[in-house]
Order: C-alpha cells, then sequence, then structure tokens
C-alpha cells in the first residue's frame, strides 16, 4: 500500500507516539439513545440528555486516548469545544438508522453529513460502519459493495484515511434476531473472514480496518483454535487493524484483545467495553462521573499498557514494505504531483 500526505498524516494523528491505536468511540447513536429514552417514557431520547452523557466522555477518557470517534449529531456540536487538539478527531458518517431488507441491511450516509464536511472541519479520518453477511442477497450485497466503494474513492479525493467498520448480523433464516448494536449470537467465523476478505481488495481505499472478534466474545479462551482464526483474520485484512468491543465486558474484551495483538492489530477502537458500565448508572450523572473517572479510566490503562506492550505499530505493517509507511511523492515533485480537490 502507497500513501498520500494526508493520508499518512491522518493516521499519525490517530495513534500515539509508538504507533498503537488507543482510540475511544463515542459515536455510538441507539446504545445511548434507546436506554434514555426507554428511562424517561418517550419515544426519543432529549438532544441535550445524549449530549450530556457524550460531553461526559470526551471530558474524562479524553487524555488516555490516542484519538476519539465523535458523531456530528452530539458529540461535535456539544463537546468539540472541550476536546483535546492535540488528540486525533476520528468523524462518523454512516446513519444509525439502516434499512431493513428481506435481502439483508442496507447502509446509508448521515443526512447532510460527507466526506467533505469531515475534512472541511479538520477530521483526521472518516469512519463508516456497514453490515455485512456475504450469503445475503446478492444486490444487497452489491448495494453494500458500491457504498463503502463509493466513500473509499471520497477519501482519496479528499485525501483523508478511510476507517471501515464491519459487523456480520442475523438473516432472516438465522436463530438469533436483534436489531441492537450487539455481537450477532451464534456468528460464524466464516461469515466475518469472508466479509474481511471482501473489503481487502483494494478496490474500496480501506486504510485501517475496525473489526469483529471472529468468534463469539465469550469464547475467547485463549486456545489455539481461536488465535488461528484471528491470525486469518489479521492476514486477510492486509493493512492495519484494529478490534472493536461490539458490546463485550471489559474481561471478555480483553481476551479478545489478547488475541488480536497476537495477530497483529494495532489497538483498539472501543465504546462500551469501556464505557457502558458506568452509563448504567443513568440518571444518576454523579455516579456515572464517578464511574468514568474510576472503573473506565482504571480498564483503559489496562487494555492500553496491554496494546503497549503487544500490539503492532501501524506503520510497520508489511502492506508497506520494508521502508515502513511513507507517502509519496517525498521529493521536489510533490507540489507538483500533489493534486488539489478539483482535480
Amino acid at each position: 500500500m502507497q500513501l498520500s500526505p494526508g493520508k499518512l498524516w491522518g493516521l499519525r494523528r490517530m495513534a500515539d507516539a509508538k504507533g498503537k491505536f488507543k482510540m475511544t468511540a463515542v459515536d455510538q447513536r441507539p446504545p445511548i439513545k434507546n436506554p434514555i429514552a426507554k428511562h424517561l417514557g418517550v419515544d426519543t431520547a432529549p438532544w441535550d440528555q445524549v449530549a450530556r452523557f457524550k460531553r461526559m466522555l470526551v471530558e474524562t477518557l479524553q487524555e488516555q486516548s490516542s484519538a476519539m470517534l465523535l458523531d456530528p449529531a452530539y458529540a461535535i456540536p456539544h463537546a468539540i469545544d472541550t476536546y483535546s487538539p492535540t488528540k486525533g478527531l476520528i468523524v462518523t458518517l454512516e446513519d444509525s438508522l439502516f434499512t431493513e431488507t428481506d435481502g439483508g441491511r442496507l447502509s446509508s450516509d448521515i443526512d447532510d453529513w460527507s466526506v467533505a464536511k469531515i475534512k472541511r472541519m479538520g477530521g483526521d479520518a472518516v469512519k463508516v460502519l456497514a453490515w455485512y453477511r456475504p450469503d445475503a442477497d446478492p444486490a444487497v450485497c452489491q448495494a453494500q459493495q458500491d457504498y463503502v466503494k463509493r466513500i473509499g474513492e471520497e477519501c482519496v479525493h479528499y485525501d483523508i484515511p478511510f476507517l471501515f467498520e464491519l459487523l456480520v448480523y442475523p438473516l432472516a433464516k438465522d436463530a438469533h434476531q436483534t436489531k441492537d448494536y450487539v455481537e450477532m449470537q451464534g456468528k460464524k467465523a466464516d461469515d466475518v473472514l469472508g466479509s474481511v476478505e471482501e473489503f481487502s481488495k483494494p478496490d474500496y481505499g480501506i486504510d485501517v480496518f475496525k473489526l469483529e472478534s471472529p468468534v463469539n466474545a465469550a469464547d475467547a479462551d485463549g486456545s489455539a483454535s481461536v488465535q488461528g482464526t484471528f491470525d486469518e483474520m489479521g492476514r486477510l485484512a492486509g493493512r492495519p487493524w484494529v478490534m472493536l468491543s461490539a458490546g463485550a465486558g471489559k474481561a471478555e474484551f480483553k481476551k479478545v484483545l489478547e488475541h488480536a495483538f497476537t495477530a497483529g492489530a494495532s489497538g483498539f477502537l472501543a465504546g462500551r467495553a469501556i464505557w457502558l458500565d458506568a452509563f448504567n448508572h443513568y440518571p444518576d450523572w454523579d455516579k456515572i462521573e464517578r464511574d468514568l473517572r474510576t472503573g473506565a479510566s482504571d480498564y483503559m490503562n489496562e487494555i492500553s499498557a496491554l496494546a503497549d506492550d503487544k500490539a503492532a505499530p501501524w506503520f510497520e505493517h508489511p502492506c508497506f514494505g520494508g521502508s515502513g509507511a511513507r507517502f509519496t511523492p517525498a521529493d521536489e515533485t510533490f507540489r507538483h504531483e500533489y493534486a488539489g480537490f478539483n482535480a
């Protein structure tokens, strides 16, 4: 893989000085909005309640994060003023409301939001989540592939890293049905691996994968067979990758990270494994903040230390060749060869 200046700069901004990604996700919408709405007995959670929690996450966890993932609906407008400019800024593009069809799920952008706006506001990377099953209806698979490819092309045009998140989900034929943003129970490793294999193709322009465990988190038991599955996922990714938590508990996610780092992952981009225990105190804001500053902070220290010890520096990934991550053209032709947005 060859990098452009903007992509190299954004990737460096997302990681710490040693090339480890220690990133906190604050972009979740349904996992925060739905419990608040249920508690209040309303259809839609009040904007100020959701935004308040996201600001609290930024205020309490940014110091330990190499970067944070923020959304344009709540976190950016209500918390960007408290977010340190020394930290990487990843911005969500996809709408949390997907379209459920008989053949599978379809993704789309947040309304009135774009790669161009993320670049213009100073984002260091674009994040997109796409639900995918290799065995979904072929028309659905094609639509999802086209969606991701289009975003990859826009990220190339605006010279900004594309951080891509994959999640498998239940089809109508599956026993475990849910529309929640949680790990699919009974998922097959082949579905996860097949999805990674598809989107590792260069046509999609993905710079970093944000991947789920290829086995249910509870089954990440340290065994050689599970490690072999993680190793295969890392091989198929073919570029730097990090782990997502998908609502796994703290102990389970740490075991997942052990496998992932052994397989070559460069860090994590996690949310609920870090802050869900604190959020469960809602609506007691004092308890939420206290737990974020203690339990969540302690856990961040724990998994960050694990990343320091075992994660692979992203810039040393074999995809960049023996010389490591560099951009081209890094010579006297740079200003002539580097294209502008309208090129």
